[in-house]
This record gives C-alpha cells, sequence and structure tokens, in this order.
C-alpha cells in the first residue's frame, strides 16, 4: 500500500491551496465568530511547526502533548505536530492529574500546548514530568498569561516538512487507565489514510453536496472526532463548527445561525435532543399535541425524507431548517431513539468502531430500515466471527500498530494473524451487515459513550483497610432517558474488623463514605454511583476470579 507519511503532508497542502478561503474550522466566542478558514490553518500550524523544528529542536517522533477544549487552534496544533515529524498526545481534559501525570509519564512528551483554561493544569505537569521542555498557549495573547502563545511566535512559514514512513505513529491516543500501566493506542500514517479512503466510499453516499457545514460536540481526544469530525470532514472540503457549551438551547442556535447540516454524535446526545422535543411538545396545546401523533404514525410509511421534513417543519425551524442527518457511535443507539428521528425526517446512521481500529470499522449507509445494524465494514476491513466464542475479530490497514510500551497487551488483543480481538459479541448476516449483541469484557458503558474499565475502579478501591473484597459492575438502567446505559455499581464486602467494631448501620455509613473519599482519585464519571454494601463474601471460581454474572443477579434482586 505504501502510503507514506509524504501522502498526509501532500494531502495537507493540496486541501489548504484546494480550500484556500472557505472556513475549515470556526468557533462562538462571546465576542462573535473566531473562524479560520483553510489557508488561515496552513499558515498557523506551518508558522508553529517552524518553530518546534527550529527554535526548539525537535526530533523525529518527539511526542507533542494537547491538553485543550476543542477550538479551531486546535486542529493547526494536529497538523504543526505532523509537519514537524512529531507524534500528538492529545489528552482528555476531564482527567485528574493523577491521571494524567500517568499518561505524560508513559508518553514523555517534550512539548505540551495547552488551553488558557488548563494552563494551571499544564503547569503542574511541566513541574512533574521532567521530559516537558516548552508550554505554549494556543489561544490568541491575553495580558493576563505569561505563556507565550502560538500567535506570538515569529512569522516563519517556511521549514523543511518532515518526512517519516507510513508505518510509523502519527498519534497515540490513551482509552483508559489511572493505575497500573495507562493503554496508549498507537495510530500510524497508514491507519489514518486507510481510514481516510474507506470514510470517503462511506460518506459519499450519505454526504454527496460539495459543501457541507458541520457541528463538532465531542472532545478531539476522542478518536471517532479526531478521525471523522475534523480529519474525514476537513479532507471533504466542509467547514466544521465547535460549541463551548451542550446545553440543547446553545447547540440549536449554532444549528440555527450557522445552518448545521450534519453531525458526529454520541447516542446520550440524541437522547437529549429527543427528550427536548418531547418536554415542548408536552407543554403545547392540545391541538398541536394530537396534530403531531397523527402524523408520527403516518410518518412511519413515507419513505421521502423531503416530505417527512415539510411534516414536520417546525421542529427542523428549530435545527435551523438544513439538518440532514448524523452518524451516531460511541455506545450503542437506541433503537426507539434512532426511530424517531428518522420519524420526524433526519437520518441517523448507527457506526461502530473501537480506538484499536483507528476507530471507525462500518457505519449503516445503505440498510435504512434496520436501525439495529451497525453496517458493513468499510472496504479495507475484513470481518469474522470467532466461532468459540461469538466474539467480532477484525483485519486490515486500519488495526492500530499496538498500544505504546505495552508488548503482551497489544498480543492479547491482535493474534499471531494479525486479527484483532474487539471483545465485542456480534452477528453478521448474509449480507454482510454487523450487528453488536453485546461484549465479552466486563467494560461499562455510559450513557456519553463514556467507556469504564472495573478493574480500574476496584484497583482504587481496593486501597482501603475497611473492606475485605469489592467488585465494580455496570448495572442496565432500564427506564426514563438512561434506559439501556448502564451505571457503576460497587458491591464492597467490609473487612471482619470493622464489622467486629461497629453495628451494621455504622458499618454501612463508613463504607459508604470510604467509597467516596477514594472515589476522589477518579475523574467523576468513573466514580461510582450505587455503593452496595454486602455481608456474604463474594461468590468465586475455583481459580477465585470473582464471578460477576452471580455479583449482578444479587444486586438486580
Amino acid at each position: 500500500m505504501g502510503l507514506s507519511r509524504k501522502n498526509v503532508l501532500m494531502l495537507l497542502h493540496e486541501r489548504t491551496e484546494k480550500y484556500a478561503d472557505k472556513v475549515a474550522l470556526g468557533m462562538k466566542t462571546q465576542y462573535g465568530w473566531k473562524e479560520l478558514t483553510y489557508r488561515g490553518v496552513g499558515l498557523l500550524s506551518r508558522k508553529l511547526a517552524h518553530y518546534l523544528l527550529t527554535e526548539l529542536n525537535v526530533k523525529k517522533g518527539d511526542r507533542l502533548a494537547i491538553l485543550s477544549e476543542s477550538k479551531p487552534e486546535y486542529g493547526a496544533c494536529v497538523f504543526a505536530s505532523v509537519i514537524s515529524g512529531m507524534i500528538t498526545v492529545p489528552l482528555d481534559i476531564k482527567l485528574t492529574k493523577y491521571e494524567l501525570k500517568s499518561i505524560l509519564s508513559d508518553s514523555e512528551p517534550s512539548v505540551m500546548l495547552v488551553s488558557k483554561s488548563h494552563l494551571e493544569m499544564a503547569k503542574f505537569l511541566q513541574s512533574e514530568i521532567p521530559s516537558i521542555r516548552e508550554i505554549l498557549v494556543i489561544d490568541e495573547p491575553s495580558y493576563n498569561v505569561d505563556v507565550t502563545s502560538i500567535y506570538q511566535l515569529p512569522d516563519n512559514y517556511e521549514c523543511k516538512w518532515s518526512l517519516r514512513s507510513s508505518k510509523a505513529t502519527a498519534f497515540i491516543i490513551y482509552t483508559s487507565g489511572t493505575t497500573g500501566a495507562p493503554k496508549g493506542v498507537e495510530i500510524t500514517f497508514e491507519n489514518m489514510m486507510a481510514q481516510l479512503d474507506d470514510l470517503k466510499i462511506a460518506l459519499d453516499k450519505i454526504l454527496p453536496y460539495k459543501h457541507v457545514n458541520i457541528l463538532s460536540i465531542l472532545p478531539m481526544n476522542h478518536l471517532f472526532e479526531m478521525t471523522v469530525g475534523f480529519s474525514t470532514f476537513l479532507n471533504f472540503g466542509f467547514s466544521v463548527y465547535y460549541t463551548p457549551s451542550l446545553k440543547p438551547k446553545d447547540v440549536l442556535s449554532i444549528m440555527r445561525e450557522k445552518q448545521v447540516e450534519f453531525m458526529i454524535v454520541v447516542p446520550a446526545f440524541l437522547k437529549l435532543l429527543k427528550t427536548g422535543i418531547e418536554a415542548e411538545l408536552n407543554n403545547s396545546p392540545k391541538a398541536i399535541k394530537t396534530a403531531f401523533n397523527i402524523m408520527f404514525k403516518l410518518a412511519k410509511f413515507i419513505p421521502s425524507y423531503r416530505i417527512k421534513k415539510l411534516m414536520f417543519k417546525k421542529i427542523h425551524a428549530k435545527f435551523g431548517g438544513h439538518f440532514s442527518g448524523c452518524i451516531s457511535g460511541g455506545a450503542p443507539l437506541d433503537i426507539a431513539v434512532g426511530e424517531f428521528f428518522e420519524r420526524i425526517g433526519i437520518k441517523v446512521y448507527q457506526g461502530y468502531g473501537l480506538s484499536e481500529a483507528s476507530p471507525v470499522v462500518s457505519v449503516n449507509v445503505d440498510r435504512r430500515g434496520d436501525i439495529a445494524s451497525v453496517g458493513r465494514p468499510l472496504s479495507t476491513f475484513q470481518a469474522k466471527i470467532d466461532k468459540e466464542t461469538g466474539e467480532l475479530i477484525l483485519k486490515g490497514p486500519s488495526v492500530m500498530k499496538g498500544y505504546h510500551n505495552q508488548p503482551e497487551m497489544t498480543s492479547q488483543i491482535i493474534d499471531a494473524d494479525g486479527w484483532l480481538h474487539t471483545g465485542d459479541i456480534a452477528e453478521i448476516s448474509k449480507e454482510g451487515h454487523i450487528y453488536i449483541t453485546g461484549r465479552i469484557k466486563n467494560m461499562i458503558v455510559l450513557s456519553g459513550g463514556k467507556k469504564v474499565f472495573p478493574e480500574e475502579v476496584e484497583a482504587v478501591l481496593e486501597k482501603s483497610s475497611y473492606f475485605s473484597e469489592v467488585c465494580v459492575l455496570g448495572i442496565s438502567k432500564t427506564f426514563g432517558v438512561k434506559d439501556g446505559t448502564e451505571e457503576i455499581t460497587a458491591v464492597i464486602v467490609p473487612s471482619e474488623e470493622i464489622c467486629g467494631k461497629y453495628d451494621w448501620d455504622t458499618v454501612e455509613k463508613l463504607v459508604k463514605n470510604e467509597v467516596k473519599k477514594l472515589s476522589l482519585r477518579l475523574t467523576a464519571y468513573k466514580r461510582p454511583i450505587n455503593i452496595i454494601v454486602r455481608k456474604e463474601p463474594l461468590p468465586r471460581t475455583t481459580t477465585r476470579k470473582v464471578k460477576r454474572k452471580e455479583v449482578k443477579e444479587f444486586v438486580n434482586a
């Protein structure tokens, strides 16, 4: 295939020339719109790359960490990193300083780019991590910031672009891990190019227009956003807009103002929108509610999206009148939510992927009637079901290089023949459509698509002398907005020592407080929501593994 790094650079250069004055990336600020054209992104990234190469003398393969919310400058930072031969490490701004420190000790970046709002954290991290030589702020300079902004760097735009092989690592994306070893997924240039080619073929079917305005709501450290919401859409020459908040009213106002046509979403966001629409309907006069219900029933039998759009014109007007659809990924889509949007004339394309596959494996672009399917694998993937376990396994040029510094962990997930073991249980139909039916791992998937590994939470809780046993699991919600997603539940068996000292009510209180206190070491979304104190020891196998299934039955009972 020989997709070299040169191709990525050529592509970058070609796109910034071809779409020169079109808006590439924009964001609403308190002073109005901040927009960078394709040429602007090209200039800013070259200016930064020149500084990295000539002033900081970065070497090929040095790491550049980015700690920032999504904003137009973020894209320029990623491109600068590519031009200067560095490996980009995008960080999750929601992580605690312990988690970030653990990731940076593993990736050892020499440069850190940070937004103004996360500067204090960056300074703390620089004091703890010896490899970080320089911090730069990616926002425009302001009087109260004592760190150089990328806008203040010398206006030099020419530098020798640093070429590397297609097998070289472009990104290290950390998926999870506070305790023990963090998991850094290494994505190569070949992985990225394969995704760009594959997604062009898939999305040409659903986005045949010359120009599309995109609204981006996922963080850039999410590989789904980096690959599709950023790289793929810029490859198409689209304009990508960022929103500073996820409140439906802010999102809708941007959609109206910029006439947004398409989005990449997680299922939780769609659920939020649906709930918002329904709440508004419930507060409407009876006649409007009745009319909506009649049309909603009718819409089931109308194949044309154009007619459905006219039928639900008022709702479409709230979205700005141009919104045609979205790709939903990151967590399983609730079929009822997908159906709701399809009925009112908005297409929902369910996709599937995992960071280890760079990350998109399939998008359901052809079977409109079957929302449960995540579609056929993208063109370069081979997919099959392991006959023994029912697990979906994959092969293709998008499969990651491996986990950073973790050869053993890598060999557990990519077998000797190059098949990636996804840990998801799936079925593949005769026509090649994939249906995800469950997962092997104990991974807990929260409503926003965030993934939590119970082992990670257990490792933090096990530090307490109050607990003799700890088991963390995801317990499914079966009602309300969070239907079908999981909540983190901790089942604790207290130590004999505290049971001997106090009555059971006091023991329960002590245990719950201890869990809450220890949980502060974890990012908010990883903290247990439910804490159950159990008198009997946990059920275990002969090899002393906790029987999670039985613990789950105990909790549900």
